[in-house]
């Protein structure tokens, strides 16, 4: 257990940290949006792109990786789908319930665990996840969300190229792009350019994790509370169980192979809390306590969740 704690207690004492400074005043809710912009514009891609070009192509391309948690995803939303339907849940707060449901926080809060757990994969294992979310999962869960809203006589290609236009200029992508590029060409690269980009990444972690918490603080905590905690719980115990069901599967047919490392690094990446931006996109359909309730839920029970997959997978 002390092994676990040693992982854990650290990601979430850093959490807690950011709640405090914040709920103190020391720090007010649109620094931490500042600081979250820099996390996801500049450290976080100069990780990315340092994790992927330092690397040969078959180091970054895991395909065992990518196809498994690309269907134990695409179950999740179709499954939490189902669910929702089942319940007579109105389409704008499936589609949202969906996406909170099979979207991990990967970048924020993925990083920093997998960086203690499995430090030598860290890099190469945030690209996977980013490379799949972002161009499956996310697209998929915004096409829903999109289709649920107003102005349905909307083609539904023209949606679907907008959303993919937009994913494709995050930095995030377009570290991973040039990283790729740099590990085919097999270039290398200045030393001095080299340890700017380290000094870069290396501050992805603790700042991403300090704006997680600190971002919690005046969530506007009223709405379908029984929504919020199935979307929690889908999102902590469906998408992990589900991933981990296809990795059986998969590798049981003999179809795909996967580094023990990589099997049990896939599962606990599908185990985060969703995504951070979660309750800004919830806002734009007029749904943000759900949302922010569901948020609040899983950040704080994952803290359980994983460190008992921790345990699990250790």
């Amino acid at each position: 257990m002390s092994q676990i704690l040693a992982i854990t207690f650290p990601i979430y004492a850093a959490m807690a940290l950011g709640f405090l400074v914040v709920k103190k005043g020391w720090f007010a809710p649109a620094e931490m949006r500042t600081l979250g912009k820099y996390v996801l514009n500049i450290a976080l891609p100069a990780l990315i792109f340092s994790a992927v070009a330092s690397r040969s192509p078959q180091e970054v391309f895991q395909p065992g990786y990518i196809s498994i948690y690309a269907l134990g995803g695409l179950a999740t939303i179709a499954i939490a789908y189902l669910l929702f339907t089942w319940r007579g849940i109105d389409p704008q707060r499936r589609a949202l319930g969906v996406m909170g449901s099979s979207c991990p926080n990967n970048g924020f809060i993925g990083y920093p665990i997998m960086l203690l757990a499995f430090p030598d994969l860290a890099g190469v294992i945030l690209a996977l996840n980013l490379l799949v979310e972002n161009l499956v999962l996310i697209p998929i869960c915004l096409l829903l969300v999109e289709l649920a809203s107003a102005g349905k006589s909307q083609p539904f290609l023209p949606r679907l190229g907008r959303i993919l236009l937009n994913l494709a200029k995050m930095p995030m992508l377009i570290g991973l792009a040039l990283g790729v590029l740099v590990s085919l060409s097999g270039l290398a690269l200045p030393a001095p350019f080299l340890r700017f980009v380290d000094l870069l990444a290396s501050s992805a972690v603790a700042v991403s994790l300090v704006v997680i918490g600190g971002s919690l603080v005046g969530l506007p905590l009223h709405g379908n509370r029984s929504l919020a905690l199935q979307i929690s719980a889908t999102k902590l115990l469906l998408q992990p169980t589900l991933v981990a069901v296809t990795a059986v599967a998969l590798i049981g047919l003999g179809l795909v192979t996967l580094d023990p490392a990589l099997h049990s690094a896939m599962i606990l990446s599908a185990a985060m809390p969703m995504f951070a931006i979660y309750t800004v996109l919830a806002q734009r359909q007029g749904l943000e306590g759900a949302a922010s309730l569901a948020l609040l839920f899983a950040t704080t029970g994952s803290f359980v969740t994983l460190s008992g997959l921790l345990w699990i997978l250790a």
